[in-house]
């Protein structure tokens, strides 16, 4: 029965024969599915703007703003030139805190310049009509490599107003113990790209200053926890080793040096778990599920589930839903099975859940069954 009720859920959403799922009973909640989005193009992430609708990146450099009110979208005029090759694309965004005030969107994308050389790139701009105005690029990161993996590129607001911007080790795993440069790194900035004064290596001229911690190998999610405050990040392991970790001022996060992992043609690059001076991960993942997008649930509408942590897979296709106490992860349940490439999970202003599905190109909505029971009434 379980089998049949996923593949009612995957065959309505990816091909819209339906517009709910049967209810789906998971061990805390019971929930249905349904397609908010489809026919995207490998989206990448999706943010919600005041009016309810939505805007949404996708990877081949399309910003969409989508109308939930007449299912249309539109695509944004002025977007700047962005490199598609490889894993590099056009990827996350979000809007500031006080968006209501100012208008500001930040925008991560992969850039290049030189020929095949790129990076990834943080820029800010405010939307009029169907076009993107008032365009600041705040940081470009360097140096340039000619490789087409672990750009990073999420981006997530603390409560204090700083912005965090990760960025991958551009695969050259040994740049990420090396704080001269910010690759395999999460970087802290002011809402404007300036670089905090306390940030741990500003009075450091060996290191960068927009480093906030380092030894990441692909960080592809980022969340900020509704009490603490702190910023956790999960980054893909190679074969075995994906990570969770809560960022903290300064740390060490140990790639390539210590890893759960090994390499995809199966031999071994270390045989270090643990060492003095790098951080231990919250939760990791063997083998790999390819992490990516990942919210802390803060809603009303999943008692059950307040303040637990939703990870998307890539590889394997579902969310990982995982019960967090005193920050350490006690419990873990898959849940969105066989929904397709997870890119992006996200709490929505009205409690529920959104997940960017990359292929099939769609993003679905997860809500309570009591509540789509009684809307229907």
């Amino acid at each position: 029965m379980k089998k049949l009720i996923s593949f009612c859920i995957f065959t309505c959403i990816a091909f819209g024969a339906c517009a709910q799922s049967a209810a789906v009973s998971s061990e805390q909640e019971t929930y249905m599915v349904d397609t908010l989005v489809s026919d995207l193009l490998v989206p990448w992430s999706m943010a919600f703007l005041p009016d309810n609708s939505l805007l949404i990146t996708e990877k081949g450099g399309r910003l969409l703003h989508f109308n939930p009110q007449t299912k249309a979208s539109t695509e944004i005029k002025g977007m700047p030139e962005i490199l598609v090759r490889g894993q590099g694309g056009l990827f996350d965004l979000e809007l500031h805190p006080n968006y209501a005030d100012n208008g500001w969107i930040y925008i991560t994308h992969a850039y290049s310049e030189g020929g095949k050389e790129g990076n990834t790139a943080l820029m800010r701009a405010r939307l009029k009509g169907d076009e993107l105005v008032d365009q600041e690029v705040l940081f470009k990161g360097t140096p340039l490599r000619d490789a087409g993996q672990h750009f990073g590129g999420r981006i997530e607001f603390d409560r204090d107003g700083y912005l965090y911007l990760s960025v991958g080790d551009r695969g050259a795993r040994e740049n990420a113990q090396d704080p001269s440069n910010i690759l395999g790194t999460v970087m802290r900035f002011h809402d404007d790209g300036r670089i905090p004064s306390d940030n741990p290596f500003v009075n450091d001229k060996s290191k960068r200053p927009e480093i906030f911690s380092y030894g990441h190998r692909n960080p592809q999610g980022m969340a900020m926890h509704p009490v603490t405050g702190e910023i956790w990040e999960h980054e893909h392991g190679p074969q075995g080793g994906d990570e969770i970790n809560i960022v903290r001022k300064g740390n060490n996060y140990g790639w390539p040096t210590i890893s759960y992992g090994i390499n995809y043609d199966n031999t071994t690059f270390t045989d270090i778990r643990a060492k003095e001076g790098m951080e231990q991960p919250v939760w990791y993942y063997v083998p790999s599920i390819a992490p990516c997008g990942m919210t802390f649930y803060s809603g009303d509408k999943f008692p059950n589930w307040n303040g637990d942590l939703f990870v998307g897979s890539l590889k394997f296709q579902y969310v990982d839903r995982l019960e967090v106490v005193d920050n350490r992860v006690i419990s873990s349940e898959t849940i969105l099975k066989d929904i397709g490439r997870v890119r992006t999970v996200r709490q929505g202003p009205d409690g529920n859940l959104y997940v960017v599905v990359e292929a099939p190109g769609m993003i679905v909505r997860v809500s309570p069954a009591s509540q789509n029971k009684a809307s229907a009434r």
